[in-house]
């Protein structure tokens, strides 16, 4: 019974499909068109003016059933239904002419950055790291001997096109009463894609990113698993990412365990491609420059004829940037790549109130200094404009990033033009 059932063609009849009444509106206007083409057909002008008019009047129905008829088909299989169809179209006629911009860093700067870039352009390339050693991503890290999931997870939802509740789902966090406690419940699913994919974090990554119907590419940076070590002024050295800030000593150098590790060709491919490429916001010796520290990926950022623009952090990292300024953040980058991976810098110069920062002083996190002369002085262009949003913390206001960037990647294109 089920059988027949599937296979009854009448199926796509029956009510609430909406597809009988355009269809019988179609088939209506074909009709009236006969009967038109036969009064046309007569030797008296009124007959045949008349039957002009039915047969206009039978191709508009033609016309608007036909129509809506495909567009009932269509939101059938969509999951938002019409607004789905209208953000495909949207995203056909408007995001797929965008540039094509490849982001490179992680922590929660980068998917901050790429939710709002989504919007300008679907051609975005999150290139994110997988050096991270902490939370959930640190222990399963060591359970099952892959690369953090964390950051891709969070990038991976930042550019989710699927229904909100999807992506709450993977950002969901299991209780402390909980034995899956301080887990994320997406960690886990891109664990257990891991397992499905015979150990191919890459594969995972893009079957998860069909699950949620993202608006770009997320790729690893590499797939090797690599733990960062920093090396500090004192001479002493410290694996692992969580352990690195440092309050006693500033960070000297930056290595991964495995030297040999080299980038994804899904990373290179996305490089090469790009007429943009963004280094941050976010953690520089933890977020930005584990990025570029992987054998291959400078010297392929240096080569790339992409514009290169550096995001900069609004406050310095207690452990990672104490009193750094500016162009400490750009120093630090070409020292640990190259001098061609940045053509522009992003800066915010507004003052946060003495209010908001005196939230920060425990932290011992300060503003960092727009020294821009400085940062020319070393052969980039800056920009340095208001940034800061101020809430519950000092940081760059969303709107007013994805704006100044916009309005960077735009002018470029013209000048290349």
């Amino acid at each position: 019974m089920i059988s027949k059932t599937n296979k009854n063609p009448l199926k796509w009849l029956y009510p609430g499909m909406k597809i009988k009444r355009w269809l019988f509106t179609a088939l209506l206007g074909v009709i009236i068109v006969s009967i038109g083409a036969v009064l046309a057909a007569e030797p008296y002008t009124f007959v045949s003016t008349l039957g002009i008019i039915w047969i206009l009047c039978g191709m508009i129905l033609i016309v608007l059933g036909m129509g809506k008829m495909i567009v009932s088909l269509l939101t059938l299989f969509l999951p938002e239904g019409e607004r789905g169809l209208v953000n495909i179209l949207y995203q056909r006629a408007y995001l797929d002419r965008g540039p094509k911009i490849t982001v490179i860093g992680g922590g929660h700067g980068l998917s901050h950055l790429i939710f709002g870039l989504k919007e300008y352009t679907a051609n975005i390339t999150a290139i994110v790291t997988v050096a991270d050693s902490g939370g959930s991503s640190g222990r399963l890290r060591e359970e099952f001997n892959i690369v953090a999931p964390g950051d891709i997870r969070n990038c991976l939802v930042a550019l989710a096109d699927a229904p909100a509740l999807m992506g709450e789902l993977f950002q969901f966090r299991f209780s402390k009463e909980s034995e899956l406690k301080g887990h994320n419940f997406g960690n886990l699913f891109l664990t257990a894609m891991v397992q499905l994919t015979d150990g191919d974090f890459e594969r995972a990554v893009k079957e998860t990113s069909k699950v949620l119907a993202i608006r770009g590419k997320v790729v690893p940076s590499t797939i090797s698993n690599v733990h960062l070590i920093a090396e500090y002024t004192d001479g002493t050295k410290t694996e692992g990412e969580a352990q690195i800030p440092n309050p006693n000593a500033r960070i000297k150098h930056l290595y991964l365990t495995d030297k040999d590790a080299f980038p994804t060709k899904d990373a290179l491919a996305a490089i090469e491609d790009a007429e943009v490429i963004v280094l941050g916001p976010g953690s520089l010796y933890t977020s930005v420059i584990p990025n570029l520290i992987i054998k291959g990926m400078s010297e392929a950022i240096a080569k790339s004829n992409a514009y290169k623009i550096y995001i900069c952090n609004v406050m310095t990292q207690h452990g990672e940037t104490d009193g750094y300024s500016a162009s400490d953040h750009v120093r630090a980058i070409i020292e640990h790549s190259n001098k061609d991976v940045i053509d522009a810098c992003l800066i915010n110069n507004a003052k946060a109130p003495s209010d908001a920062l005196g939230r920060y002083q425990h932290e011992q996190s300060f503003p960092v200094l727009a020294d821009v002369d400085k940062i020319r002085e070393m052969g980039y262009s800056v920009e340095a404009i208001d940034l800061l949003g101020v809430t519950d913390y000092v940081r760059h206001d969303s709107k007013k990033l994805h704006n100044a960037l916009i309005k960077l990647i735009e002018s470029n294109r013209v000048i290349k033009r």
